[in-house]
């Protein structure tokens, strides 16, 4: 779906992406989603969880397809916001991947985040553009700022490997294992701090050893 109609909607309400009523309606919309699906949901459900008249939603969303774009285009901003902020410059490549796997997993590892990942996958197939926008504003995104990271230690010396993109994709999912996929199934809550520092703890040691340059002899 293009987003050329909420753009235009926008205009006609001042412009300003960032309205207070904007946002009440957003975060109104993202609460029925959540309990009740994209299915389920309608836009009576959506103007009272809002606080708002049905009229006042209809002037800033035309259907809860575009309410649903909006809220995707918010998560894919706010996702992982500063964790893949990486200096090329620190080549404790150990201390820097532990941080990051921490932060990471614990962001990805909030019930709130499991249930969006949720009503995204469920609708994909009538939304591709949708779906394609979350998982390279999220998972790609990560994935590629990681892998910059990970070719600046290749050229310092500090690591050694063929493809970066794989290997930092490698990372990530190992950093979570066992972890994220059963809160998406609803099979097990949020991890504790233990959990989440000894999942990654044995991907850092996992990753180093197999691209921590090979020994001179």
């Amino acid at each position: 779906m293009s987003a050329q109609p909420v753009r235009d909607r926008q205009s006609r309400t001042g412009g300003d992406e960032d309205s207070a009523k904007r946002r009440q309606i957003i975060d109104g919309a993202r609460e029925v989603f959540l309990s009740q699906g994209f299915d389920a949901a309608s836009m009576n459900d959506i103007a009272r969880a809002a606080g708002v008249s049905k009229g006042t939603l209809y002037v800033y969303f035309a259907n809860k397809e575009e309410l649903f774009e909006a809220i995707v285009e918010q998560e894919c901003d706010a996702q992982a916001e500063g964790i893949f902020n990486l200096d090329p410059n620190d080549h404790d490549v150990a201390a820097v991947l532990t941080r990051l796997g921490i932060a990471y997993v614990k962001f990805l590892c909030r019930p709130e985040k499991a249930s969006a990942i949720r009503t995204v996958i469920a609708i994909a197939d009538r939304m591709p553009e949708v779906g394609r926008r979350f998982y390279e504003s999220g998972p790609a995104s990560g994935i590629a700022r990681l892998a910059t990271y990970l070719s600046e230690q290749v050229k310092a010396g500090v690591l050694a490997m063929e493809d970066c993109e794989i290997a930092a994709a490698q990372f990530m999912e190992s950093s979570h294992a066992m972890l994220f996929k059963p809160i998406v199934f609803n099979f097990a809550s949020a991890p504790s701090e233990e959990q989440v520092e000894r999942s990654v703890r044995i991907a850092v040691a996992v990753f180093l050893a197999a691209y921590r340059p090979a020994a001179k002899a």
